[in-house]
């Protein structure tokens, strides 16, 4: 595996990479550069320098996924990304505590005039009566964005004394009373607050959304940080703002055009700014390249990242009691697959019962499209770009679900459809252990072994034993054995776990037998 990193990140996830794959560290490239170096990469590691366009992500043919050592991924082309089936990974926790530090260090600036005062004293003026400040006990903190960042930054004003406000048309009520927090529309939250600070995400519906208008509903005298992505305030407007004495002061970590050397907010002594600055301290730099680099290892190896951007984002617990599930979906499709004669025309796949939690669905899904594409696929195929894939050769997917899981509490089904027939398969959970409780008509009970030999045979007596002694007599041990039958009398399948695969011609013997009318081999 190759990981082309194109932005400087901490030298303690390069490390952890090059335990694993190849790595070419090549920083400022320009777009044309760049698109030459990924061409055999099989991930891309990025900052906010480098900019992943779609010319980038379509020159890249064997990018499996993407990864940004920190939080916003406004500088790659997700939509690109995703058509392509390429997994985007972030950092999104590496960050918050930092970047929460950076705003109340520039909330304290502003409200005590810190910078104003050190540089008239390093001018030899004592201007004492001049840097008259006003304390954050009993003030109103309105915050636009109460994710991890902002809920960080409540927890810190709420030992300042503040009150706190909050607008996210997002947040939950429950954590918004865990936190301690009275959520409120937008034009409350600037009427209301004495210090705004921003914690969105820069998008469509949020760009330039604090503007003349936005200014204009606010407290004369308040202040405003941002600390979030330039562009969600109109620099404009904040500059009439500034100017007017509609408010009183500004604190910049972000700015729409990077660096701002020619914005005329740089020029005004109540605008602080800093040069995104955010994220920078030692702690998050290294935690946010170590926590990409292992998600960008996690989906090279085919395992599910739990900071994907562009696939369904579940919380770090949910991802990991979700691992035995998964790894049941993909042992499903890919025993499936193995068993299916023809081409695969559709697949569904069916949670009931305990299985069938709604927002979990399209993760079971893309585990199982995983398992059923594996085998037949050259190249890396994942939860993400498998339903892609599917998609790209004309497979039908559909997702059902529903509450009735027999006498299980939580089960999976898979059933693969080809021009030539169906296959089903069937599992289920006990404990953590994946169980295989079905394939096609036949009721089984079994744990899935590397390799297994499926026999369809006649019931009756002694064809259990003709089939385990031909196997014992060329060497293959058999580890485990289920039999499972719909009727009496009619067909039996036996499932046997063996130590080894059997060669051809010993499968052709067992082929040979009378009474037995098929037989398959499954390599998990």
């Amino acid at each position: 595996m190759k990981v082309l990193v194109s932005d400087s990140i901490h030298e303690a996830g390069i490390e952890l990479l090059r335990k694993h794959a190849e790595v070419e560290v090549a920083t400022s490239l320009s777009e044309d550069e760049l698109v030459e170096r990924v061409a055999d990469a099989d991930a891309l590691i990025v900052r906010s320098a480098t900019k992943v366009t779609r010319r980038v992500i379509e020159a890249g043919k064997r990018l499996v996924v993407i990864g940004r050592a920190g939080v916003g991924v406004d500088n790659i082309d997700l939509k690109a990304a995703t058509e392509r089936g390429i997994v985007v990974v972030n950092a999104p926790d590496a960050s918050s505590i930092t970047v929460a530090e950076h705003t109340f260090g520039l909330m304290l600036a502003l409200a005590r005039r810190i910078p104003q005062a050190n540089a008239s004293l390093k001018a030899k003026k004592w201007e004492k009566k001049r840097f008259l400040g006003v304390e954050l006990r009993g003030k109103t903190l309105g915050i636009l964005g109460l994710g991890r960042i902002g809920s960080e930054v409540v927890r810190k004003a709420k030992a300042f004394g503040m009150r706190c406000i909050a607008y996210d048309p997002y947040i939950s009520e429950k954590l918004a009373r865990e936190l301690g927090v009275e959520v409120v529309e937008l034009g409350e939250l600037l009427e209301r607050s004495d210090f705004i600070t921003i914690h969105a995400p820069l998008t469509e519906s949020t760009r330039r959304m604090i503007d003349d208008s936005a200014f204009a509903r606010m407290k004369k005298g308040a202040y405003i940080i941002n600390c979030a992505r330039g562009g969600i305030i109109d620099e404009d407007a904040l500059y009439r703002a500034l100017t007017s004495g509609k408010i009183a002061g500004a604190a910049l970590d972000v700015f729409e055009k990077e660096p701002p050397f020619d914005s005329p907010l740089l020029e005004l002594e109540n605008c602080i700014v800093t040069p995104h600055l955010g994220a920078s301290t030692e702690e998050a730099q290294r935690y946010a390249s170590l926590i990409t680099c292992e998600e960008v290892l996690k989906v090279l190896r085919g395992e599910p990242p739990k900071n994907a951007v562009n696939m369904p984002a579940l919380p770090a617990e949910v991802v990991e009691r979700l691992r035995p599930h998964l790894r049941l979906a993909e042992t499903l499709g890919r025993m499936g697959i193995q068993m299916l004669e023809g081409r695969l025309t559709e697949v569904r796949v069916t949670a009931c019962g305990s299985f069938a939690e709604r927002e979990y669905q399209e993760a079971l899904t893309g585990a199982a499209l995983k398992g059923v594409l594996s085998p037949i696929l050259t190249g890396g195929v994942n939860l993400l770009n498998s339903k892609v894939l599917a998609k790209n050769r004309g497979i039908r997917v559909t997702e059902a679900s529903r509450e009735d899981a027999g006498s299980y509490q939580g089960l999976l089904e898979v059933v693969l459809t080809s021009d030539s027939g169906e296959v089903s398969v069937a599992g289920t959970l006990i404990g953590e252990e994946v169980r295989v409780v079905s394939i096609g008509r036949y009721a089984v009970e079994l744990a899935p072994h590397d390799t297994m030999l499926l026999v369809e045979h006649e019931d009756k007596p002694g064809m259990i034993g003709r089939v385990a002694t031909l196997l014992g007599e060329h060497g293959i041990n058999i580890g485990a054995m289920q039999v499972g039958r719909y009727e009496r009398g009619g067909k039996q399948l036996m499932v046997l776990s063996v130590d080894e695969p059997a060669p051809r011609q010993v499968l052709e013997r067992i082929e040979g037998i009378d009474g037995v009318h098929s037989v398959k081999v499954l390599e998990l």
